[in-house]
């Protein structure tokens, strides 16, 4: 059971940092425009903000310890 919760926890954890990744580098360029759907003009008038969420998402803010 303790693997099983590990290796989901990890999952979690990658989550997080593929989210934090795509967010704050690939929001503006080609590969998450393309990801999320989005026009140019979208993903520059919207980059501080995703790089804002990116930030939110890789620090863990709302985790707590068991």
């Amino acid at each position: 059971m303790k693997l099983i919760a590990n290796v989901l926890t990890g999952v979690v954890a990658l989550s997080h940092i593929g989210f934090l990744v795509l967010e704050m580098f690939f929001w503006d360029h080609p590969v998450g425009r393309r990801i999320f759907g989005m026009t140019p003009e979208v993903s520059a008038g919207s980059a501080a903000l995703a790089a804002n969420q990116g930030l939110y998402n890789g620090s863990g803010v709302g985790r707590r310890e068991a």
